[in-house]
């Protein structure tokens, strides 16, 4: 099985990603051990399927250290030259303080030598604290870092249009915001999608199924309580769907999306990824990859096998306008993250 042409994007002049990225937040030791030959084993049934992007971050566990030893078991089997065809985007999430070039500088040393690369395909900042400015200064440093050839593309996680808008006006070019965005959280559409377009960013979302919560599993279940919550995800996105409206319209969703499946021949989890791959400017979908204990590459391949309707998205956008308005809950993107 190989993904269609459809599932790639020409997200830069240099990068050809997969619209399905694999999210490693689930090797971090909050989603349960990860054995780490099973692990890098899985890798290459992922890139071979046609899933050849990652994302990850300097604290995500062993991630990065992951992607270095794939990439060296790559080499080994399959020859250097074939490496440009993998993908691997981090993050970097320093302590706010003041920023220096040796610092900025050292911290993504770290992160090319774990990856075990000359350049990093994409640095993915983010700031913990707006009132502390030294973000830009943390930017700038990137970006010459970027002239000096260590990082290929600069990107943000987690930042709100307001800082989003600070940052480009700065001249500093960001090519992509990751950003909470699914069924139950459609805080981008209020003015993060808008200002992507008008500036060629592209959002990368996470959360587009809740943890699991936007699938079969959970359609007509009664509402999981604290100890049903198993990882860190599900006590995340349970969170999120309180805030949303509660169980029992999250229920009418899962039915409406389960209609919307079956018409399609495709799995609620797909529909939820689908709307929001159709999303202005989203490039692609994150989804969690919980490596060597659950994989989901053929399922997750049925996204590019359909289309919804005009009235498939009627029927969703129905159920939306039931919900609370989370942007007036929480605030733009990322503010959950800045209480």
């Amino acid at each position: 099985m190989i993904l269609p042409a459809e599932s790639r994007l020409q997200f830069t002049s240099d990068l050809n990603i997969c619209r399905i990225l694999n999210g490693m937040w689930q090797v971090s030791g909050a989603h349960g051990r990860i054995n780490p030959k099973a692990a890098i084993e899985t890798m290459f049934k992922y890139v071979d399927a046609g899933y050849t992007t990652w994302d990850l971050a300097d604290h995500y566990g062993p991630a990065e250290d992951f992607i270095g030893e794939f990439r060296r078991q790559w080499v080994a089997n399959r020859g250097k030259e074939s490496l440009s065809q993998i993908q691997a985007f981090t993050k970097w999430v320093p302590r706010p303080g003041k920023m220096t070039k040796k610092l900025v500088e050292e911290n993504i040393d770290i992160s090319l030598k774990r990856m075990d690369v000359e350049s990093l395909d994409l640095m993915q900042f983010h700031w913990w604290e707006y009132q502390d400015k030294n973000y830009l200064d943390a930017l700038k440093y990137m970006a010459e870092l970027q002239t000096e050839g260590k990082i290929k593309h600069l990107a943000l996680t987690n930042f709100d249009t307001e800082h989003l808008q600070i940052i480009t006006e700065a001249g500093i070019k960001i090519v992509s915001n990751q950003v909470q965005f699914s069924l139950v959280d459609r805080r981008p559409e209020i003015n993060m999608v808008k200002f992507c377009q008008q500036h060629d960013i592209k959002l990368f979302t996470y959360g587009t199924l809740c943890g699991g919560f936007l699938s079969e599993k959970y359609l007509g279940k009664p509402e999981p309580r604290g100890f049903d919550l198993t990882t860190v995800s599900l006590r995340k996105y349970k969170n999120m769907i309180d805030g949303w409206g509660g169980w029992r319209l999250f229920q009418e969703l899962l039915s409406t999306l389960k209609q919307i499946a079956d018409k399609h021949g495709v799995s609620i989890a797909n529909v939820a990824v689908r709307y929001i791959l159709d999303q202005p400017t989203v490039g692609g979908v994150i989804v969690g990859a919980r490596l060597g204990i659950a994989e989901h590459i053929e399922d997750n391949a049925k996204v590019f096998s359909f289309s919804l309707d005009a009235e498939d998205c009627d029927r969703i956008n129905t159920i939306s306008h039931q919900s609370r308005d989370l942007y007036q809950l929480i605030g733009d993107c990322g503010d959950e993250y800045r209480r």
